[in-house]
């Protein structure tokens, strides 16, 4: 036992020892960013001019065979190590802080989710509208598309944090979470809320690079955030055992230093290309980027709503079963948003197609697009469904024998539809690619409604299983509309 005056010696240590780690992590970053912008950005020779060309690509000239491998490939693990340090906040949560702790992080995911929803949808509507003016060679509007996408993501990141500051623990409380996690689940969200300016630039920024055809840049900075936000956790939870709190900060400092360095990059690599931007600010092209991003913001958002009465559902099972799901949910957003990261190359290749004029070439990507798909959920499906007891082990200790199950059952119920679901998150990246929003939010709506439906009435026969069995059956419908859109969109003259 550690007597009072131990504590307060431990205490004083622990508070030096934090802020001299504060210090010395502050000049590290702040002399690496330095170093990075100087080695990156100073004015060089005619050759280093044409390497920052070379990092931007057409996708309008090869064949998607070729081209969408090598341009997805960097996009695909960059998404892995995203989902990796994500993973690793839950992983680090679970086995140092304990499964309460792992719950309450859970708890407040569909919450954050709802938040992401508007940094993807402006990550799309950016990469969109940017491809076709990139494609087309129209440089003067395409920088000014670039600058009125930020400008505009400045203005919603005020607006949204405002909104959970004020809104946030109330949300928690509608949810039914309960009350052994839902001190913590609100101090998680707090942090969170704290870091959605560098969540929206960070995601605008990379719609933009995929714009420009560069999947590599993205990739860099994420391996040093990776590195930084997973190292930030262990120390935080593991050695200063702030807990939920130490997770929320790790994220916030890595993705904070990642955001500032991509936008940075954009202004600087601008100047390689020629002409200058039309307007600093674009009402017209404001509207091409909400054309795209509404929409698609919407149909996040919707998505995110219905999670949160799935994750109302989850709750009444108690904190066991929360933090099974949270693991299980974990692992299953990694595999989506890799199939998503293939959609995302769809769009721009869809789009630079589009504005260059080669409609006939969309057929082409979406052939290659299935077969990368296809292939991508391979090890998904072998390691959620073959391998579901180890892949839990990363998160519980084996005590927690509750939540293992309930983890293990909904990835083995899951993972087995990865084929249909990647098929169909892939075609969406071509429907939005050619602006047809519209098919792409009804798309979505069928999931939704049914995996609400069915999780409520399975659940009262099969207690939590049921909410897990409700997935296939929503994924086959959204998948079978996505197939028929794109059939019928296809078969009419695109809009360039």
């Amino acid at each position: 036992m550690i007597n009072s005056s131990s504590r307060g010696i431990l205490k004083v240590f622990t508070v030096k020892a934090v802020t001299l780690l504060f210090s010395l992590r502050n000049v590290i970053i702040v002399s690496d960013i330095l170093t990075l912008m100087i080695v990156i950005y100073r004015k060089g020779s005619p050759h280093r001019i044409q390497q920052k060309r070379n990092m931007i690509t057409d996708l309008t000239k090869e064949h998607p065979d070729k081209t969408l491998w090598r341009f997805a490939l960097p996009l695909f693990i960059s998404v892995i190590f995203q989902q990796l340090y994500n993973i690793a906040d839950s992983m680090i949560a679970g086995r140092f802080a304990g499964e309460h702790a792992l719950a309450a992080v859970g708890a407040s995911y569909p919450i954050t989710v709802i938040f992401m929803a508007f940094a993807v949808g402006s990550n799309l509507g950016a990469s969109v509208v940017v491809s076709r003016y990139f494609g087309a060679k129209n440089y003067q509007k395409m920088k000014a598309a670039i600058s009125t996408a930020i400008i505009s993501c400045g203005v919603l990141s005020a607006a949204l944090s405002l909104f959970g500051c004020l809104f946030c623990p109330l949300m928690m409380r509608l949810i039914h979470t309960p009350e052994n996690i839902y001190k913590d689940g609100v101090l998680y969200l707090n942090i969170y809320i704290y870091g959605l300016a560098f969540l929206m630039f960070y995601n605008v920024s990379t719609g933009i690079f995929t714009a420009l055809g560069d999947s590599k840049t993205p990739l860099y900075f994420l391996l040093g955030s990776s590195a930084g936000n997973i190292l930030l956790d262990y120390i935080f939870v593991a050695h200063f055992h702030w807990d939920v709190a130490g997770v929320a900060w790790a994220t916030f400092l890595a993705q904070g230093v990642s955001a500032v360095l991509a936008l940075v990059t954009i202004l600087r690599r601008l100047r390689c290309l020629p002409g200058k931007s039309s307007a600093l600010f674009d009402r017209s092209l404001l509207g091409q980027i909400a054309a795209i991003a509404v929409p698609s913001i919407m149909q996040q958002s919707v998505l995110s709503i219905g999670n949160l009465f799935v994750q109302d559902i989850v709750n009444r099972f108690g904190s066991s079963v929360i933090a099974g799901y949270s693991a299980g949910v974990k692992l299953n957003t990694f595999a989506i948003n890799s199939f998503m990261s293939l959609g995302s190359c769809l769009s721009s290749y869809t789009a630079q197609n589009i504005g260059a004029g080669k409609k006939d070439r969309i057929p082409l990507g979406f052939r290659a697009g299935i077969r990368l798909a296809l292939i991508a959920a391979v090890p998904f499906v072998i390691l959620y469904f073959g391998f579901s007891r180890r892949m839990m082990g990363l998160f519980l200790e084996n005590t927690s024998r509750e939540a293992i199950r309930a983890g293990m059952e909904f990835l083995r119920f899951v993972s087995p539809c990865y084929f249909m679901i990647a098929v169909k998150l892939t075609t969406d990246g071509i429907i939005r690619g050619a602006g047809a929003m519209k098919y792409f939010v009804i798309a979505t709506v069928p999931d939704l409604i049914l995996r609400i439906i069915l999780a409520n009435i399975f659940s009262r026969f099969f207690q939590s299983t049921g909410i897990w069995m409700a997935w296939p059956f929503g994924w086959v419908a959204t998948t079978a509309l996505t197939i028929i859109f794109y059939r019928k969109i296809a078969g009419k003259p695109f809009r360039s």
